[in-house]
């Protein structure tokens, strides 16, 4: 990635993708918005980053359609994947940290589509930390809602429809053996079996309580050195719903303030994240704007805020 000549750090650049034709309650499309209303790109400013906002892409509306052939609004995902892919490979290559403002977590699947492609002409590895409740694992033959925010992970280890498979070239785009999945808390019976038919290293909730975010945090960086791209998908239900009640898609028992901001640090302490998705704000669910603004702490302490100089 080309430097800013100002901080000697890449520009950062917000994309904005307001759908929610992958999930099946309305209002994350509102996300982008709730986000920018928080203060987030004069937040990353004041960390000495210099912010493009890009604005919103463009993509068709949800038509609050039935479920066809185990998915719903297919062909308005894929239109949208398209444009997410599209914009966040400009990004990459202009030398830029795209920062993907969802938008339910279907669009995950033209972000980190478009960063492996990009690795693989740079010749870079990569590791994705899936910030979640869910596995986001099914498949159409075995999801029980038909909502595409549920598939996006299937989809890029290449089980899904073509079209979103070969985004970025032939599938699959993500091995397992790049992702790291913490936070999970919420699982389907068909994605356990899933998961451990994919070998992917996954963290749940249990995990974390009995060995502590640091530890979990440490296994999932392990290996990472200067060759390495750092994709974050954080999805706001990852938060507890205490702290972050603007989701569509709530899970109790998730990391607290102070666990996930931990998270984060250990993060941004690693100096490689590359890339980042912040997805399933749902505004229309949320008080005051709160998740929002919890969100844009977060994503301070992603790009390295700290208390004390580390």
């Amino acid at each position: 990635m080309k430097p800013s000549t100002a901080t000697g750090l890449s520009p950062i650049c917000l994309i904005g993708a307001p759908t929610d034709v992958g999930a099946s309650r309305r209002g994350a499309s509102m996300g982008p918005e709730a986000l920018r209303v928080a203060g987030l790109a004069a937040a990353l400013q004041g960390l000495g980053r210099t912010v493009l906002d890009a604005g919103d892409l463009c993509g068709p509306a949800n038509p609050l359609g039935p479920v066809q052939a185990g998915y719903r609004h297919l062909d308005e995902v894929i239109a949208w994947n398209r444009s997410v892919h599209q914009a966040t490979l400009a990004s990459l290559r202009a030398g830029q940290l795209p920062v993907l403002l969802g938008g339910d977590h279907s669009v995950a699947i033209g972000s980190i589509s478009a960063v492996a492609r990009h690795c693989r002409e740079q010749g870079q590895r990569l590791r994705v930390l899936w910030l979640d409740a869910h596995a986001d694992v099914n498949v159409g033959e075995t999801t029980p809602s038909g909502n595409l925010h549920g598939m996006p992970v299937s989809c890029l280890c290449g089980l899904g429809p073509e079209a979103l498979t070969t985004l970025g070239g032939p599938p699959p785009a993500l091995q397992p053996a790049e992702l790291r999945q913490i936070g999970l808390r919420s699982v389907d019976p068909a994605e356990k079996l899933e998961l451990r038919q994919l070998g992917i290293e996954a963290y749940d909730m249990r995990f974390i309580d009995e060995h502590g975010m640091a530890e979990t945090l440490r296994r999932a960086l392990a290996g990472l050195d200067e060759h390495t791209h750092l994709h974050v998908s954080l999805d706001a239900d990852f938060l507890d719903p205490d702290i972050a009640p603007g989701v569509g898609t709530a899970v109790p028992g998730g990391p607290g303030y102070r666990e996930a901001q931990l998270c984060m640090e250990m993060v941004a302490d690693t100096g490689r994240l590359g890339s980042l998705d912040v997805v399933e704000l749902n505004p229309a669910c949320d008080v005051r704007n709160q998740t929002a603004e919890c969100l844009v702490a977060m994503i301070e302490s992603l790009l390295g805020k700290s208390v004390l100089l580390r």
